[in-house]
C-alpha cells in the first residue's frame, strides 16, 4: 500500500512539469527605467518568480555583458549592442525582438515658459545643454543627429554637457543644471513633465528610429524566469503599457 503513493508521486514529477520559482537579472537601457520597474512588479505579482534590474547606458551594460556579467536577459536602447552580442554567440537567437521605439524630446528648464524649447536651442539663448554621451547611449547618437539635420552641431558643441545615460541627462535638466536637454519622450511621459514645463517633441525624420532591442543571454537560456519575462514582455497588455510610456511599437518584429 506505501509503494501506490510513491509510484504516483513518481509518475507526476516526471509526466508533469513542475514551476520552480527562479530570480533573473535583467540589464535595461536607463531609458526604460520606469516602464520596467512597472512591468517587473506587475510580472512578479502573477508569478512566482523575481525581477532584479540593472539599469545603465547600453554601452556600459553592453561592456559588462562581455566581461561576464550574470545577467540573463539584455534590454538595449538600440539594435547595435544585440547584433554585437549576437555575432559573438552571447544570445538566444531566437529570443530576439524589439521591444519598444525610442522618441526623443527637447526639454527646457526655463519653467515660467517664456520661450519655448525650439526657439530656445535655435536661437542659442542658453548657455548649458545637456544630452546622453553619443559614445554610449543610443538617444545621445540620435540627438548628434538632430543638432546636424538643423546645422546647430558646431554652434552648439562647447555648450554640451555629456551625461553618462539619458538619465543622468534628465536629471540635469529638471535640477536645471543645464537650461536644455535632449531625453526620451518616455521620461518626460513618465514625470508629467509634458504639463509642467516646456517641451518638444522632436520630428522623427531629424533621427534614425531608435528601435530598442532585447534577448535573451546565453547565461538565460534554461532560466525559466528569463524565458517566461522575455514572452510576457510581447503580450498584448505589456505592449499596451510600453505605448503609454511614450514609446511606439514596432509590430514587424524582423530586427
Amino acid at each position: 500500500m506505501r509503494a501506490l503513493p510513491l509510484v504516483f508521486l513518481l509518475l507526476i514529477s516526471v509526466g508533469s512539469p513542475v514551476s520552480i520559482a527562479e530570480e533573473i537579472i535583467l540589464a535595461v537601457a536607463s531609458n526604460f527605467m520606469k516602464p520596467m520597474q512597472y512591468l517587473a512588479q506587475e510580472f512578479e505579482k502573477t508569478t512566482e518568480h523575481k525581477v532584479r534590474l540593472a539599469f545603465g547606458s547600453s554601452g556600459k551594460l553592453y561592456a559588462q555583458i562581455i566581461h561576464g556579467a550574470p545577467y540573463h536577459a539584455f534590454f538595449s536602447a538600440d539594435q547595435t549592442k544585440i547584433d554585437a552580442l549576437a555575432k559573438d554567440g552571447l544570445i538566444v537567437q531566437s529570443s530576439r525582438f524589439t521591444y519598444a521605439v525610442g522618441q526623443l524630446a527637447l526639454w527646457s528648464s526655463n519653467l515660467n515658459g517664456s520661450i519655448n524649447a525650439v526657439e530656445q536651442l535655435k536661437t542659442g539663448n542658453f548657455t548649458k545643454m545637456t544630452l546622453a554621451n553619443p559614445k554610449l547611449a543610443p538617444y545621445g547618437a540620435a540627438a548628434v543627429q538632430v543638432l546636424e539635420n538643423l546645422h546647430l552641431r558646431e554652434s552648439t558643441a562647447s555648450k554640451w554637457v555629456l551625461g553618462e545615460n539619458i538619465a543622468q541627462t534628465y536629471q540635469f535638466v529638471y535640477s536645471q543644471n543645464a537650461e536644455l536637454g535632449f531625453v526620451a519622450l518616455s521620461q518626460l511621459a513618465a514625470g508629467n513633465a509634458l504639463n509642467n514645463t516646456t517641451a518638444w517633441l522632436i520630428p522623427v525624420e531629424l533621427y534614425e528610429p531608435i528601435k530598442q532591442d532585447a534577448a535573451l543571454l546565453a547565461s538565460g537560456r534554461n532560466n525559466a524566469a528569463a524565458n517566461a519575462f522575455i514572452k510576457y514582455m510581447q503580450e498584448n497588455h505589456t505592449q499596451a503599457v510600453i505605448t503609454s510610456f511614450g514609446y511606439k511599437m514596432q509590430h514587424n518584429q524582423e530586427p
